[in-house]
C-alpha cells in the first residue's frame, strides 16, 4: 500500500480556506480493502444474492470495488458455477443453494443492502422450509454440501 504525503504548495490566495481535493480512491478505500481481499467467487455470489445482474453490470460493479485481470477473465466460468442465466434478458441470478453461504455482514454491503438481503433470505428460508426440514445450525439436507451440484 503506497501512501503519499500531502504536497505543500503555496496558495496563490493566502486568505482562502484550503480544501483537500476529493480522491475517489480514498472514498472507496474502506470498502475496497474489505471486499477486494475476498475471493473473487465470493464477491460474485454476494452481489448476485442482492439482485439479478447482466454480465456488463456485474463487471462494472466489480471494477468499482477493484478487480484483477485474472478475475475478470474468470467471470464467465464463475457465473456458470454459481448462477442461472435468464435467456429473456440475459441476466444472471444466484443459484438457490448458494444462499446458505451468504454472510450478512459482508464488507461490501451497505445498510440498505443488508435490509434487502434480510428480506431475500427470509423468502429463501420460507421456501426451503417448505421443501426440507433441515435445521439452521446443522444442515441435514441430502442435497447440501455432499450432493451433486445442480
Amino acid at each position: 500500500e503506497v501512501r503519499r504525503s500531502p504536497q505543500a504548495t503555496p496558495d496563490p490566495v493566502p486568505g482562502r480556506k484550503r480544501t483537500t481535493p476529493l480522491n475517489p480512491a480514498n472514498i472507496i478505500r474502506r470498502i475496497f480493502t474489505g471486499v477486494s481481499r475476498r475471493p473473487f467467487r465470493d464477491r460474485v455470489i454476494h452481489l448476485l444474492a442482492l439482485k439479478n445482474y447482466k454480465k456488463p453490470e456485474l463487471l462494472a460493479h466489480l471494477q468499482r470495488d477493484g478487480i484483477l485481470q485474472k478475475d475478470r477473465d474468470s467471470l464467465g466460468k464463475i457465473l456458470q458455477q454459481v448462477a442461472n442465466m435468464n435467456t429473456k434478458d440475459n441476466s444472471f441470478s444466484l443459484k438457490e443453494h448458494f444462499f446458505k453461504d451468504i454472510q450478512k455482514d459482508w464488507p461490501g454491503y451497505s445498510e440498505t443492502d443488508r435490509r434487502t438481503l434480510e428480506m431475500i433470505l427470509a423468502r429463501q428460508s420460507a421456501a426451503s422450509q417448505n421443501a426440507t426440514s433441515a435445521s439452521h445450525s446443522t444442515s441435514q439436507g441430502p442435497s447440501d454440501a455432499a450432493g451433486p451440484s445442480r
